[in-house]
């Protein structure tokens, strides 16, 4: 395959509800998106999950735009091969940027396996028809609303919850959860919110309230904190931010740091390296979900074609279309099925269509590339 043009589009889509976490509240999400297309007539699409301002990650929107459209494409333009796993090795030498990296990677699978007349889930090696999810439930303005949205949410079909906690937003709420709802599987998720010294206090509302697994407690560069936090708990403690390679893996198996591994496609540079990391950490008996950052059905599509290989053993963060916004650019969106399941696309490529209407109205800015 040879590729014909590339456009990146920088659009906009307003969320069903304001989504706040330690870094703040969402209540509009702009990311980039790619299409690439071949000679032959094949589309592959991909999305960038870095927002507009560097919170949970120090790339955003502008840089993310800027290493695509001026640095990856222009090479791809170039290159005498669309294969993934090549457009990883050319471009390793431009440090970091793995959010950039992972919109043009995802895109190729798509086309690759789209060339196949594979899946996506396919051409990974997945084997699930169904995978299964959870609802992350953002912080609330009262307790009273959040407990309202967890009931909401269960009687939607999920069975495990995720809430958002920070300092002074934890022990009370989870309490308050956790007696309204004294059976439902409840993870936390705190996106570096806490200090070090903050371990035991963590500890002690965490086994009180039967947490079954603490997220990212800690900034991600504290992985000994988060090893003392593992040490003997009756929870998981999950890493998300402290994981972007397999050598930031190796060290927080080697220190005891991680007993739960989040993995996101397109924080960790695509599907290939997603698929590595899972894969190791099964090696380690280390279960591994995969975790989402509100991407549109695009993105979304890609993350549960991922979510049906084998190492992924946990439910994932990857809710139906109808919890993220009130109008997708894919077709069709996805429904919450029995056990709290999603059903993987059978494709071919991703397995969804691109909305054109969708995309005019969300769309902000446009960039075409043409070979």
């Amino acid at each position: 395959m040879q590729l014909r043009s590339a456009r990146l589009d920088e659009v906009e889509l307003e969320l069903v509800e304001p989504f706040e976490t330690s870094f703040g509240i969402e209540r509009h999400r702009r990311f980039l998106l790619l299409r690439l297309e071949t000679d032959d007539g094949l589309e592959g699409y991909g999305e960038c999950v870095a927002a507009t301002e560097p919170l949970y990650s120090s790339e955003t929107v502008a840089t993310a735009r800027e290493m695509i459209h001026g640095r990856f494409l222009p090479e791809l333009l170039r290159a005498d091969s669309l294969d993934p796993a090549q457009f990883l090795a050319s471009t390793a030498r431009y440090r970091g940027h793995r959010m950039a990296k992972s919109a043009v990677e995802t895109a190729l699978v798509d086309l690759a396996a789209r060339a196949k007349g594979q899946s996506v889930s396919e051409y990974l090696g997945g084997r699930r028809r169904r995978v299964e999810v959870g609802v992350s439930v953002g912080i609330q303005p009262t307790i009273e609303q959040l407990v309202r949205r967890v009931g909401k949410y269960l009687e939607d079909g999920y069975r495990r919850i995720k809430l958002k906690v920070r300092p002074g937003w934890d022990a009370v709420p989870v309490r308050a959860v956790r007696r309204a709802y004294p059976d439902i599987e409840i993870w936390v998720d705190a996106n570096q919110a806490y200090p070090p010294a903050a371990v035991e206090r963590i500890r002690r509302w965490a086994v009180r309230e039967r947490v079954a697994q603490v997220e990212q407690a800690f900034p991600e560069r504290a992985i000994r904190a988060h090893a003392e936090l593992a040490r003997g708990a009756p929870f998981r403690v999950c890493l998300d931010e402290s994981i972007v390679d397999a050598m930031s893996l190796e060290d927080a198996l080697a220190a005891g740091a991680v007993t739960s591994l989040n993995v996101k496609a397109g924080r960790v540079g695509g599907l290939l390296t997603s698929r590595a990391l899972a894969e190791r950490a099964r090696r380690a008996r280390i279960p591994a979900w995969v975790g989402g950052m509100l991407e549109s059905g695009i993105g979304r599509a890609h993350n549960v074609h991922l979510a049906s290989l084998a190492p992924f053993t946990l439910p994932a963060d990857l809710s139906a279309s109808d919890r993220y916004y009130r109008e997708d650019i894919a077709e069709p969106p996805f429904v919450l099925g029995p056990g709290s399941t999603l059903e993987v696309p059978k494709g071919p490529g991703i397995g969804v269509e691109f909305s054109e209407r969708g995309r005019r109205r969300a769309l902000k800015k446009s960039w075409t590339l043409l070979r």
